[in-house]
């Protein structure tokens, strides 16, 4: 039975994030701790099922709520962005800081770092910067490298945190980023049916107060920032070899590509630094939000077999 709790921890630059833990109070010690990193427009209680899913395995659950998202944007009155400067790697420092948490609570209790979408990119910087810290890296719904599209996406973002002011929500970013995203599956019943088959969850995605919405011109300068800086050979090449890595995404999820190119050539990244532990799964016709689809059940079984395996 998950017991669950709720606490916050304070930055260097005086954020207070907020967080919670999922845990099992009969059971003194956990074969594993899983460590959340939400997605983008969302918040870390849309885990809370496959969160307690994860405790029925004596594996407990942390994550908090990023910069400008959830009831730490709530808090700050920073919905949409991060932080005036650096804010992609200052989101990664907040990670780390609450890994930090985990293993003075746990010590030598074996973590793993699940993210999504936005989180997997700010895990796949984390694994650059902290890799020794974790036993193994959970990656859904991830991306390939942006390349030049990302290098003209951040010029622009630049070019309207100028004009505009860093802090104003940009829908002309929010188009450019997003806009194609619906357009596989066409006719649309709503904004978000890219998200999942599971209209109900689509629903429930939109009528959430903390979901969704249209973020500032700064956050998208961070996020396709980070994304180039992750995504540079020579950040994938201090990830630590022996760190496995499991990746997974629907194979209809327009922000990995059609079929899944871009998770594919983000395996491949990892292959080509000497990475020994890299696995990768495609769901057939699963869209973004793996934990939210028809096929939840597959595949937070496979993400506990795959966790399972590597203790």
């Amino acid at each position: 039975m998950a017991t669950v709790s709720e606490f916050t921890f304070q930055t260097m630059d005086g954020i207070d994030i907020f967080a919670k833990k999922w845990m099992n109070k009969d059971v003194g010690t956990p074969k594993a701790i899983v460590q959340i990193a939400h997605g983008m427009a969302e918040h870390i209680a849309r885990y809370d099922t496959f969160a307690r899913n994860l405790v029925t395995e004596n594996v407990f659950v942390y994550g908090n709520d990023h910069r400008g998202h959830g009831e730490t944007g709530k808090k700050a009155n920073s919905i949409g962005y991060f932080a005036d400067e650096q804010g992609f790697e200052k989101v990664v420092e907040d990670m780390r800081n609450l890994t930090t948490i985990i293993e003075k609570e746990y010590p030598d209790i074996p973590i793993y770092l699940f993210g999504h979408s936005m989180g997997s990119f700010l895990s796949r910087r984390y694994i650059q910067r902290f890799g020794g810290l974790l036993s193994g890296t959970i990656l859904c719904g991830t991306s390939g490298n942006p390349g030049i599209m990302g290098k003209i996406g951040k010029v622009i973002a630049a070019r309207e945190s100028k004009k505009k002011g860093s802090k104003t929500p940009s829908p002309f970013l929010n188009n450019l980023t997003f806009g194609s995203y619906n357009k596989a599956f066409q006719p649309n019943r709503t904004e978000f049916d890219w998200l999942t088959r599971d209209e109900k969850e689509v629903d429930q995605y939109i009528a959430d107060p903390l979901c969704g919405g249209i973020f500032t011109a700064g956050f998208f300068y961070d996020l396709l920032d980070g994304l180039l800086t992750t995504n540079m050979p020579q950040n994938i090449g201090v990830i630590p070899t022996n760190l496995p890595i499991f990746l997974i995404s629907g194979d209809q999820d327009p922000v990995g590509g059609k079929k899944g190119k871009g998770v594919i050539q983000t395996m491949q990244q990892f292959k080509n630094a000497g990475l020994q532990d890299v696995s990768i799964k495609l769901y057939p016709e699963a869209r973004h939000e793996l934990l939210n689809e028809i096929n939840k059940n597959e595949v937070q079984n496979d993400i506990i077999e795959w966790i399972n395996a590597h203790l």
